[in-house]
């Protein structure tokens, strides 16, 4: 029987390994899942990076090398650039293999960042310098601070992904960066033929939020629950496909451009009574990306049935939108505060990261 995996490649759709830890490197079995076709990318982030720091002993030896009197946002750094560095090499003959498409490893910004555009940019420029691999993609929330960001960086030719996207409004607002930023490089015929980007769109945060008003009501919507984060998501690539299927997109095209494809994040179902893939089944469609946990990735080879069912019921998705507003539940106030919580839990989780790494420096130093 096929893997469903390599299916979806075969669909058109990427899986990248929303996971990092060390021992998949020392193991092999990164290695093994590349070379078998399973995994196209790899995604990381604080919290991630902690609990790979925290739960093992696989980083101590590094931790005490630093000593006891190192800051531990460096110490961090340090480990996640070579970490993420050994990723990119691994990752390498893909992302050579298909022509810059596939093959990347995302390192995020500190998220304390998120709301000041000038840092962002030095942060990223310096983070592009030091992991120094053309298979990285330098990670910057899709904030209002973050937009201009985003367009300087990818206008300086670096890698990007944006993440933190709720709104179908705000990806309208990344793409346009995406686009503003190659036409000012081809402008000074600077090459745009291998500068990838991803637009990270977080699906099922959005019904975790939405159930929980919705189950608040009088008179209870049940129609709506668990509907209006695939709606959300199936109107944001209606969007992309929009605004990658024109002439603006054909002339850079032209000259190389590759599309700016929307990534699904948060695609591991949170409520135990949906199925455990759900949201990666809903979402698959040609030219996206799917982030997925250990956890769901194993779900979906074991019994994914991969169709493209992106395009599916638009004409309900946006009555079902419709219905909420309603409702009294305006999705765009949904989205921001989304947008809103999720900079405050990056940030949150960065802290912690910084604490748990400071109680291992005192673990691991010599008595």
């Amino acid at each position: 029987m096929p893997n469903p995996l390599r299916r979806l490649r075969e669909l058109g759709q990427s899986v990248w390994l929303d996971y990092i830890r060390r021992d998949l490197f020392t193991s092999g079995e990164l290695a093994r899942l590349i070379e078998d076709d399973l995994l196209a990318g790899m995604t990381s982030n604080p919290t991630i990076f902690d609990k790979a720091i925290s739960d093992t002993d696989l980083y101590d030896d590094d931790i005490r090398g630093a000593g006891a009197g190192a800051e531990p946002g460096r110490v961090f750094e340090k480990l996640a650039i070579a970490d993420i560095q050994t990723a990119c090499d691994l990752f390498r003959p893909l992302h050579d293999a298909t022509g810059g498409r596939d093959g990347f490893v995302s390192i995020e910004v500190n998220p304390h960042l998120a709301d000041d555009t000038d840092p962002t940019v030095d942060e990223v420029r310096r983070l592009w310098r030091e992991v120094d691999r053309p298979n990285v993609m330098v990670k910057i929330p899709g904030t209002e601070a973050g937009l201009p960001a985003i367009r300087s960086c990818l206008a300086e030719g670096i890698n990007i992904n944006i993440t933190l996207l709720f709104s179908v409004d705000r990806y309208r607002d990344v793409m346009e960066a995406w686009f503003s930023a190659m036409e000012e490089r081809a402008s000074r015929n600077e090459p745009i033929d291998r500068i990838a980007s991803v637009a990270s769109f977080f699906v099922s945060r959005v019904d975790t939020k939405v159930d929980k008003m919705l189950e608040a009501l009088a008179a209870p919507a049940e129609a709506l629950a668990g509907k209006i984060a695939i709606d959300n998501a199936r109107l944001a690539y209606l969007a992309f496909e929009e605004a990658f299927r024109g002439p603006r997109f054909e002339a850079l095209a032209g000259r190389g451009a590759q599309v700016q494809r929307p990534l699904w994040a948060s695609t591991s179902t949170k409520n135990p009574a949906y199925p455990d893939i759900y949201y990666a089944e809903a979402l698959v469609g040609p030219d996206t990306i799917d982030t997925m946990p250990p956890e769901t990735i194993d779900a979906y080879r074991d019994h994914g049935d991969p169709a493209v069912r992106i395009r599916d019921d638009l004409d309900g998705a946006r009555a079902r939108m419709a219905a909420l507003a309603e409702e009294g539940i305006e999705i765009r106030q949904v989205t921001d505060e989304l947008e809103r919580e999720g900079v405050e839990k990056f940030a949150h989780s960065y802290d912690e990261l910084l604490e748990d790494i400071a109680e291992k420096q005192r673990q691991v130093q010599p008595a």
